[in-house]
């Protein structure tokens, strides 16, 4: 296991407390096209890109018919939400000393670049950031491998010099798939067997965790 060069970090329930706007956005969303999902459901795929999290929901839907509906969730969640969420406690701070140690800060996010610009203002990390990537740059969002995958190419970093903070098990399925160091944090709603399952090598109840024992996590290895 080389060295930890880079932190990829998950924002989405992992920085930031937005899961359960983004439950509520998509539950509209499918309310509004004709389709009763509840909550649970939908909260059990969040994480997913909408192109893997609808099909997952309603099998067999047609690709133009998903593009829609992600994009309704988009309008909803921007329009209504995005501006409730707020950062979890000592966020900041943990990117702060990631990027105080040397190693290169990444945003590897499913979510799009507007509202990845919009969490770097929130969160005050502009500055702090050296690589970024979104839904945007990939054709399949996690848990396919795309997102991380160009993330370190992106970085230039091998990808056992990589170290994956998430809170979905996607984000760990996807860490897993391009040989990534796998870290979970509880914040983003989903218990351990369910991390541990999709991968997750270390667990931490959220960010404030990782920074209060960072010296001794994967993160300083």
């Amino acid at each position: 296991m080389a060295a930890c060069k880079a932190v990829f970090f998950d924002i989405d329930g992992t920085l930031v407390d937005s899961n359960a706007f983004h439950v509520e956005a998509w539950r509209r969303a499918f309310a509004d096209a004709g389709h009763d999902i509840g909550a649970q459901a939908i909260g059990t795929q969040i994480g997913k890109g909408s192109d893997n999290l609808v099909p997952a929901l309603i099998p067999g839907i047609s690709d133009e018919d998903a593009e829609k509906l992600g994009h309704a969730h988009g309008t909803i969640f921007k329009g209504e939400y995005l501006e409730q969420v707020r950062p979890f406690p000592q966020a900041r701070e943990l990117v702060q000393r990631v990027h105080d140690s040397g190693r290169r800060v990444v945003l590897a996010s499913s979510a799009s670049a507007e509202e990845l610009e919009h969490y770097q203002k929130l969160l005050g990390i502009e500055e702090l950031v050296d690589v970024t990537t979104t839904s945007d740059d990939v054709e399949t969002t996690k848990p396919a491998p795309d997102i991380f995958a160009v993330a370190r190419d992106k970085a230039g970093v091998d990808a056992d010099a990589v170290v994956v903070v998430g809170d979905a098990p996607y984000d760990m399925e996807a860490a897993a798939k391009c040989g990534m160091t796998r870290v979970a944090v509880r914040s983003g709603g989903f218990d351990d067997a369910t991390l541990r399952q999709a991968g997750a090598e270390t667990i931490y109840d959220a960010a404030a965790a990782i920074l209060a024992g960072f010296d001794a996590s994967p993160l300083a290895r």
